[in-house]
């Protein structure tokens, strides 16, 4: 496993999931992004990812998935600690540059990340 994968963790437990209803909120697009802080966390972000049906088959969801994973682990170091429910709702075919581009903007909007100086 690479360094920049193992960069974020994963949400498993049920309470985490529910706690994220109430969480902080952004979007960007068809990215959409809650956010519950950790205060005082210096544990790496953890992230679930969620793709509607409408998107596609099995096949072009877990694609999606994939991308969407390596976008997070690129943002990572930037990400403030806590839990993450990134969803996505938008066509298969948006190219590596816009989705990282919709993810940035959805977690800048959330407060999850400051924004870039570039931007």
């Amino acid at each position: 496993m690479s360094a920049a994968v193992a960069a974020t963790w994963r949400v498993r437990d049920r309470a985490t999931f529910a706690a994220l209803r109430t969480g902080r909120r952004g979007h960007a697009g068809p990215v959409r992004v809650m956010w519950l802080p950790e205060p005082g966390g210096d544990t790496p972000p953890r992230v679930a990812f969620a793709v509607g049906r409408r998107v596609g088959s099995a096949v072009v969801r877990n694609r999606v998935r994939r991308q969407l994973r390596a976008v997070v682990a690129e943002l990572a170091p930037g990400l403030e600690p806590g839990a993450y429910l990134l969803s996505y709702r938008g066509s298969p075919g948006v190219p590596a540059a816009e989705l990282s581009r919709q993810v940035a903007a959805a977690a800048t909007a959330a407060g999850a990340l400051a924004p870039s100086e570039g931007s």
